[in-house]
């Protein structure tokens, strides 16, 4: 009596190609994802704890701080500068920063450099 002689599955096959190139699967993947995500959430922990001093104030409300960030830069603060010390999202911050030029708290030096009153 001859055995048959079985064709491969293409799923072994593909499992052997796999395994063989060393390609990732979605496995593989998934737990590379896992681990970044996880990485970035104990970045993230660690950039919370070392906030500036301008975000510590927990009393003084948003307007105040960035108040108090263009008073102590002093000679024309821009968006940039003042979005580096208090972590506050563009939209809010420009906000803020109209708010404070019409309560006439702050005055725009030329475009986007402002300065105390």
């Amino acid at each position: 009596m001859t055995q048959k002689k079985r064709n491969p599955s293409f799923d072994s096959m593909v499992k052997y190609f796999l395994k063989h190139y060393n390609i990732a699967t979605k496995q593989d993947i998934n737990r590379l994802t896992q681990k970044i995500e996880g990485l970035q959430k104990s970045l993230q922990k660690m950039a919370g704890t070392q906030k500036s001093a301008f975000r510590q104030e927990k009393n003084k409300s948003a307007s105040d701080v960035v108040l108090n960030v263009i008073k102590d830069i002093g000679n024309g603060a821009g968006i940039a500068d003042i979005k580096a010390k208090t972590d506050y999202d563009d939209k809010k911050l420009r906000n803020i920063i109209y708010r404070l030029n019409k309560q006439g708290k702050i005055q725009r030096k030329k475009r986007g450099i402002y300065i105390p009153e």
